[in-house]
């Protein structure tokens, strides 16, 4: 059975998976999970991008604090990259 085309979240429901993905990441981050962290961080962060300026008012501080500063102490540019496992 194919599976249904997903329709681009809108509203409530852009905000809400803003808001849960942002909080698998930092439940990632307790966890010293770096890499599934790095890429929930970059998905959540890429939603909220495309969230106009009242709908992030909407997200709680504490994650729009974690989201733009303190995960891009560690996961920004300026950081090195994540390598990859040598097999050997």
């Amino acid at each position: 059975m194919p599976a249904k085309p997903k329709k681009p979240l809108q509203g409530k429901a852009l905000v809400k998976e803003v808001c849960r993905r942002i909080r698998l990441a930092k439940t990632f981050w307790k966890q010293h999970r770096n890499a599934p962290c790095r890429g929930e961080r970059e998905k959540a962060l890429a939603l909220y991008e495309t969230l106009t300026p009242e709908q992030k008012e909407q997200i709680p501080q504490d994650l729009r604090v974690w989201l733009r500063y303190r995960s891009e102490k560690y996961f920004g540019p300026q950081n090195t990259p994540p390598s990859t496992k040598r097999k050997g």
